[in-house]
């Protein structure tokens, strides 16, 4: 075959070839962002230019646990030992709102003290080789992986335990891992159910399986608010967004609006008001910002 026949083709090929490889990650360094997402494929820290959070302040009722999260925070990025966090409890209370914030508030203060890295929880196997890149880099990183939950096919959970604490090298003193839950021991029940009831030892088996959460020296509960605690989250981000009056400048029955919504959807909760404050946001063509 010619020359002039061949060289089409074979760019051809390399055309195809491109299309099938993984899109590239630039792969980030710790100083560069304050935030970063843990992308296995190829392996790499992807910078997030701007974190979606909520100032500290506007998350009412999880006070005590904002106060403990805040300190524990606050002395790991000063080089000071801190403990690993749990946050469990009811959805939409605020867990993975309160870890963001907490970040943007010790950075606010001190830029550039503390990188926050998201890592995914199906990525959690890939966990040690990010340790390694981030043993010695010079900057304090907080781990943080949100609804972290595993069921009964899934054994990645002893390959954490042994990363947090108790495998030969140990986490290196510059990181520190936050994870939210819906549950306790990030189980099923049925799960530690089931092993119980196969186990020739089930003493033994039970405490397998719920040990992880041991690894977590900071374990923060987060319960459904109450309609008072409800109410002043709306009112808090109302005021914040300035979201009080209408086009015609009358005061706008927040309370009202915010149980109706509330009751269309079954639950009271932070989300909740978050949700019907963008839909508040949307009718009075506000952006919030």
């Amino acid at each position: 075959m010619a020359d002039k026949q061949l060289i089409p083709i074979l760019y051809r090929i390399a055309d195809a070839l491109d299309r099938l490889a993984p899109e590239s990650v630039l792969s980030a360094s710790p100083g560069d962002a304050d935030a970063f997402i843990w992308r296995t494929n190829p392996a790499g820290l992807e910078a997030v230019p701007l974190v979606n959070h909520l100032p500290i302040e506007l998350l009412k009722g999880i006070d005590r646990q904002s106060d403990q999260l805040m300190d524990n925070t606050q002395r790991f990025s000063a080089g000071l030992p801190a403990n690993n966090a749990l946050l469990w409890g009811a959805r939409g209370t605020g867990k993975s709102s309160l870890v963001k914030a907490v970040h943007a508030a010790i950075n606010d203060k001190s830029p550039k003290a503390l990188a926050l890295i998201e890592i995914h929880r199906e990525d959690i196997p890939s966990l040690p080789h990010l340790l390694r890149l981030l043993r010695g880099c010079g900057r304090q990183c907080l781990l943080f992986c949100d609804d972290l939950t595993f069921d009964s096919k899934d054994d990645t959970y002893k390959s954490l335990k042994a990363v947090l604490e108790g495998g030969v090298e140990g986490r290196p003193p510059n990181v520190l891992f936050y994870a939210t839950s819906n549950r306790r021991h990030m189980m099923a029940g049925e799960m530690i159910e089931n092993e119980r009831s196969t186990a020739i030892h089930t003493s033994e088996t039970t405490e397998e399986t719920v040990s992880l959460s041991d690894r977590f020296g900071l374990w923060l509960g987060f319960h459904n608010c109450d309609q008072k605690t409800y109410i002043s989250i709306i009112e808090a981000y109302a005021g914040h967004f300035g979201l009080k009056r209408n086009a015609a400048g009358e005061d706008i029955n927040l309370r009202a609006e915010a149980n109706e919504w509330a009751v269309t959807r079954g639950a009271r909760s932070g989300r909740v008001a978050w949700q019907y404050v963008q839909d508040l946001a949307g009718r009075l063509g506000k952006p919030l910002s």
